[in-house]
């Protein structure tokens, strides 16, 4: 597999009422065999929440979820004993490791909570449980990728337990940047949050997502003013 295309109006939908999931990958009810996961890329659940409804405690081990809020407030709790509110511009990363429960909720009574959910299959099983947040500065993502997750520590992004990346870029209308793989052997998954661009040469609407793993960087050019989210993890265990 050289190359992954997911149209917005392919993945599944699930309508809770409460809640309002589309998975690009077979989640909960929904089963889809040609689409299970992209390399170690799991889970991509693209999820709006109303005012004061959530996720109760449940359970999670080994890994790694990483949170995204688009718009409105996400309220975490775990068994560690963290409570946090993660708000647009920050990123949460639980690495579940030999297991834990936690709670997600809307922080809001009145605004809906937007955010993206996107499990990885961790490098080492049963490591310790762990919890980490951070806001990102909006404006050092402009026109370029800002990475987010990195598997080495460091002050500017959060740790991740696997040979994975995440990055943002808001682009300009008519602006090209490219993403540069950091392994070789990782193929790279590219998420519009809003706007349409080209990336290496397939057009990409709003939510649409491309898994590429050929080539050692790719080209990102802005139709509209978009924003976009590049996943880049191994192909195998």
């Amino acid at each position: 597999m050289n190359m992954v295309f997911h149209k917005s109006e392919s993945r599944g939908r699930a309508d809770h009422n409460w809640l309002i999931s589309r998975h690009t990958f077979s989640f909960a009810d929904y089963y889809n065999p040609q689409c299970m996961n992209f390399g170690l890329l799991r889970v991509l659940n693209d999820d709006i929440v109303q005012p004061s409804m959530g996720f109760g405690s449940h359970p999670h081990e080994n890994m790694e979820i990483i949170s995204i809020p688009l718009a409105g407030s996400l309220r975490h709790q775990d068994c560690m004993n963290n409570k946090h509110v993660i708000r647009e511009g920050e990123v949460q990363v639980m690495s579940a490791g030999s297991g834990l429960t936690h709670s997600e909720y809307n922080d809001s009574d009145s605004e809906e909570l937007k955010f993206l959910q996107i499990w990885i299959f961790p490098r080492e099983k049963n490591i310790p449980p762990r919890y980490e947040q951070k806001h990102f500065d909006r404006a050092t993502r402009q026109n370029k990728f800002q990475t987010l997750v990195a598997p080495d520590a460091s002050d500017e992004t959060i740790w991740i337990n696997q040979d994975a990346w995440l990055s943002m870029a808001d682009i300009n209308v008519g602006n090209q940047i490219t993403y540069p793989k950091h392994l070789s052997g990782n193929g790279v998954y590219f998420f519009v949050i809003k706007g349409t661009v080209e990336v290496d040469g397939y057009l990409m609407e709003r939510r649409d997502g491309m898994g590429l793993v050929k080539g050692e960087g790719y080209k990102v050019s802005a139709v509209s003013e978009a924003r976009v989210l590049a996943i880049e993890v191994p192909m195998k265990a």
